[in-house]
């Protein structure tokens, strides 16, 4: 009697080790499956699949987009990263038989090998009705093949075309003669900040000289009234 109740205990306690065992084990899957859970987007809607790995770690901080127009919630016009970048489905999700991740869709720099029709296009979406910029396709920056990202930067919440100060920065990156010349004596004041490459030039624009008028002269008249005459 002693020796089955014995083995009776024995077996009791196999199968109390058991359950236990399979009580880890399914708390284990459980918290396994919570790991796994949809990632929650953080700066814009359905960015959830970016973020996983661009996040604050990045060299170039593109979360710094919930600091700009482009990151307002609140405004239902606002994008999503593959409003922009597309969808981009294999650099989400790295092929296996690929050594590199494939890029974007669309990559808005000179060397991501996006086309500047394109690049210019995805941005156009959205600021193509503004009439600053709806000459845009005719207009001399165009022609020359330029991007709106060659002197716009959207993931930063300082634009720096976009601040009067810092504008003719941007500016002379291309127009290197505009450099010396508002160093001379005789000059606007643009170094102080009180006038702008903007205030006069429209780059959006499709007259020759890309003037905010449709001529010289009417540009000029925006503040120098004294000039307009009529004299006697």
């Amino acid at each position: 009697m002693k020796t089955n109740t014995g083995h009776a205990l024995i077996t009791m306690l196999r199968s109390a080790a058991i359950a236990l065992g399979l009580v880890i084990v399914s708390q284990g899957a459980l918290a396994q499956d919570a790991a796994k859970a949809p990632r929650k987007d953080m700066v814009l809607k359905g960015d959830a699949k970016c973020t996983r790995c661009h996040d604050e770690g990045e060299e170039v901080p593109v979360l710094a987009i919930g600091k700009t127009k482009h990151g307002t919630v609140a405004d239902g016009r606002t994008p999503t990263c593959t409003s922009c970048h597309g969808e981009s489905d294999t650099h989400a999700n790295k092929p296996a038989n690929a050594k590199e991740r494939p890029k974007p869709q669309r990559v808005f720099s000179k060397k991501g090998g996006t086309s500047p029709e394109v690049q210019n296009g995805a941005c156009l979406t959205c600021h193509q009705g503004d009439p600053q910029r709806i000459h845009w396709k005719s207009s001399v920056h165009a022609s020359q093949d330029l991007t709106c990202s060659s002197c716009h930067k959207v993931h930063t919440g300082h634009d720096d075309v976009r601040d009067k100060l810092t504008q003719p920065q941007v500016c002379f990156n291309c127009h290197k003669d505009k450099r010396v010349q508002v160093n001379k004596p005789s000059r606007h004041p643009v170094l102080e900040g009180k006038v702008s490459c903007s205030d006069c030039h429209n780059a959006h624009g499709n007259n020759p000289k890309q003037m905010v008028k449709a001529s010289v002269v009417e540009t000029c008249y925006t503040c120098h009234l004294e000039k307009r005459g009529p004299f006697v």
